[in-house]
Order: C-alpha cells, then structure tokens, then sequence
C-alpha cells in the first residue's frame, strides 16, 4: 500500500436503486470507518433521481464515475431485466478496462468489488493486478444457489420446478423448484442462459463480501466457512446490514410520517411491494378489497399494475396513459374516501426506513426483496411475505421458516382473495401467529444490532477484509486473519 495515499476501492453496480443503495452504504463504511476512499461505476442511462439522492449522503472521498451508454434495442420488448442487465454489463465490458486502468494509474486501488451480476467484469481486474471480490447484496443464501447452478444445469434437464427432490443447499432450508430464482424458471428465456453463464464467473472472486449478518443466516454462514477452509469456495466476508439511517429530514418532505404520527402505537400495517415490484390489475383490486375489509390501519405505497410482468417497474414506472400517471387511480372506485382515517394510500414512493421504525408500525406486507427484508429485521417489524419476482420466494421460504413472516394461503400463481388477504393482515397484526412472528422479529433486531456492534461479528468481517486489502493476503497483520 502506498505511503501517501489512502487506499482506494472500485465498486461497480448493477442497473437498478436495489443495487445501488446497499453498494453506497458500504462505500459509506469503508470511508468512515476505515479511511478509504472509493469509486462507485454506474450506468449512463439506468440512473433515476434517487440515484443523485443517495450519492449527495455519500463522503467526499467517495466519488461516482458513468460508463456510456451502450445499445439495447436490439432485446425485445418483453425481455427480462435480468436479460437487460446482464447485456448491459457485458457490452460495457470495452469501457469499464478503460475506467479501470484510469482509476489505478491515479489510485492507490487495493481492491475491485463487482455486483452480484457483474461476475464477468472481474478478469479486467486480474488483468490490472487488483484482487476481485463480488459484492453480493442479497442473502448468502441466493449465492449458495448461483454458486450449485452451473452444476444444476449440466446434471438435470427438466424444468426445475419439476424436479424431483429438493435443492439442498449448505446451510440452507431445502427448496423446493418453484421456489427457487424466477430467472431458472423457463430454461428457454434468453435471460436463463445468460445467469448460467453469470454464475461460472463467480467462482473467479477472491472472496464474497454479502449484505448479511449471523443472526439472519448463521447455518448458511457456518456451512461456508468449512467449505472456504476446504478450498471449495472463496472465503465469505458477512458485512451486513448495509442500511440507510433514518433521515432528520424525512418528515419534512413527506405527509405519511405526519398521518402516522396520529396512529396508534403498533397499530399500522405498511404495505410496500418495492421500487420494482407491480401487481396485476386484478391482484390490485383484490388487495384494496381485502386491505378493506380487514379492520386494521394500513399505509399502502402503490405502484403502476402490470398484467404481464411483476417487475414492471424495476427501471422506473412509464406512462400508463389516459393522461393521467397517477397509479392511485387504478385502485376501485370510492376505496380512498371509504378507507379515508384508516389508511392512507400514497404514489410510487415513500421513506420506508423512517415508515419502519415509526412507533406505530405492526407489521409489514412486503415483496420480501433482500433490501427490505434487512430494513424490516433492524426494525424489528414482522412480515406477510408476497414475493414477486427475482429470488424474493427463496427469501420468502427462508422469512417463514425462521417464524419471520406468515405466508398467504392461496396457491402460488393464482390471485390472492380480499378474503385471504384479509385474514392474513389480521392474523399479522392482531393474531397469536403474529403475535409470535413479533417476537422473533424484535429478537432478529438485538442481532442485527449485535452484529454492528464495535465488537460484532460484522464488524470484525468487514475488518478482516479491509485488513487483507491493506496489507495484502500474505504477511503483515492480515496473517492469521480469515472471514467469519
């Protein structure tokens, strides 16, 4: 490391606020906590006003670059984001070796740090001389399937939902096909190959540093580490949770912080299905009836509906037409004016950490996205998982079978009835198994915490491997040294 200037680290991100935030709130640690500095990449083109929202938090030694824009036109129309992420960062490819070789003439860059699905870029490190490692900004669980998936798809070649046995994986609770990534789920979508192609990249990391924590995951953790002592995988470095703190300014620039202030304490049902998630018109109407019907407070964040595609809104919601780009609008007819002083409906966008930690807030109807999950748990809030898209039904297994979340009783695939939606918000709110789900929600709060403690397993992770990039992984005080 040089003498005179501080270490410096490259993160490259993924397409989409998902992946971007988390990236800046580790960027954030590693500058105030352990003096470095750091460049996040970005997309020209993928970027919306969230984006400048979250890099104005960021330190000043923390600085952002764009890589140009490249073609998509040629995808279809209907193509999956995980087709259109992964081409983007394939045909950026040209332009990142550029950035890269720039970035290490003028830094002192001790480390590269790719997303989760940017595994293709980590030669133009090796190539450069600085060690790779994958951000993994969902739960080690998802890493422990793309890591199996290269395997899977040589040794099987049926639909995965209809494989015979459960995949078992270390640590993990056995999952069923179905409920394992969206993106396997059709081997015939363009989007399948390219995952496939992804994972085998993954393996060419020095290490994984994951948005996670021991309390959350510790079987998974555990397994890891023996097979990281084993040789069989790079060391995994659970750093998380990476989380945004609440802002002083949130109530000022919105209303709904205001209308829960006049509820009562633990009465609220929030009800957010991400930046990116969308419900089919039907599935809409459904919701609002059965959020009617339950009896209980709720605070909905609606997106646009979307009949043919559940991440409808994963890179910003267009015009729906009619003039009107309002989404409330598609909610029934009269359903504000009859639920008016019960719930309170707001467009595409609310602070969903500050929502989190209000005093009034029960429980938490979500998409169960790892972003959100991680914000729930440091809340201590508990779930009714609805999982959407992406690995959200692996969260969603792993949510229900820690006691974290209930699930909705109807068959997967089909609309969930006002009458199950109801049962369950009240069950969640008012019920014995919310209740329960309450306290392990409040006991996953003391581990987050734990684990962010000074002296916490996550800290002393994220030391080891600011340690190694220091140093070097031979010698000095990263001897002797290894992930959690």
């Amino acid at each position: 490391m040089s003498a005179t200037k501080a270490p410096h680290v490259v993160m490259l991100t993924s397409p989409g606020i998902g992946h971007v935030l988390p990236m800046a709130e580790l960027a954030k640690r590693l500058a105030e906590d352990h003096g470095f500095t750091a460049t996040i990449i970005t997309y020209s083109g993928m970027s919306s006003p969230r984006h400048a929202s979250v890099f104005a938090s960021l330190p000043a030694c923390v600085t952002t670059a764009a890589l140009p824009a490249v073609p998509l036109d040629d995808l279809p129309a209907d193509a999956r984001i995980e087709t259109r992420m992964l081409t983007v960062v394939t045909r950026v490819l040209p332009h990142l070796r550029a950035l890269l070789a720039e970035l290490v003439s003028a830094h002192d860059v001790v480390a590269f740090l790719a997303d989760m699905f940017c595994a293709q870029a980590l030669p133009l490190a090796a190539e450069q001389g600085v060690p790779p490692y994958i951000a993994f900004l969902s739960g080690l669980a998802t890493l422990a399937f793309m890591l199996r998936l290269p395997e899977l798809h040589s040794t099987t070649t049926c639909a995965y939902r209809d494989l015979p046995e459960p995949v078992r994986l270390p640590g993990c609770v056995p999952l069923r096909g179905d409920d394992l990534l969206d993106t396997v789920k059709d081997r015939s979508n363009p989007a399948y190959a390219l995952l496939v192609e992804m994972t085998r990249h993954l393996i060419l990391a020095d290490g994984f540093v994951v948005n996670t924590f021991d309390g959350m995951e510790h079987d998974t953790i555990t397994a890891f580490q023996e097979l990281s002592d084993e040789g069989v995988y790079p060391p995994v470095y659970p750093v998380g949770p990476f989380l945004r703190a609440c802002s002083e300014d949130a109530e000022a620039v919105h209303g709904c912080l205001r209308w829960l202030d006049d509820q009562p304490d633990g009465s609220v049902l929030y009800v957010c299905f991400g930046s990116g998630g969308a419900l089919s018109v039907e599935q809409t109407a459904e919701l609002a009836a059965g959020l009617e019907a339950c009896g209980q407070r709720f605070l909905w964040v609606v997106n646009f509906p979307s009949d043919n595609d559940s991440s409808a809104s994963y890179f910003g919601a267009a015009s729906h037409g009619g003039g009107d780009d309002d989404p409330l609008r598609f909610l029934p007819e009269g359903f504000s004016e009859r639920t008016k002083g019960v719930g309170l409906c707001v467009p595409m966008w609310a602070p969903q950490v500050e929502i989190l930690h209000h005093r009034v807030v029960g429980g938490f109807l979500s998409h169960c996205g790892w972003n959100s999950t991680l914000e729930a748990m440091d809340a201590g809030v508990p779930m009714v998982a609805w999982p959407l898209f992406a690995e959200q039904r692996m969260n969603a297994v792993l949510l229900e079978k820690a006691g974290l979340a209930l699930r909705p009783a109807s068959p997967r695939g089909e609309v969930v009835s006002r009458e199950e939606v109801a049962a369950v918000a009240r069950e969640l709110m008012v019920g014995e198994k919310g209740k329960a789900a309450r306290k392990k929600a409040t006991d996953m709060q003391m581990a987050a915490a734990e684990a962010l403690a000074p002296e916490g397993p996550s800290r002393k992770a994220l030391a080891a491997i600011v340690n190694k990039w220091k140093w070097g992984a031979h010698g000095g005080i990263a001897n002797g040294t290894t992930a959690l």
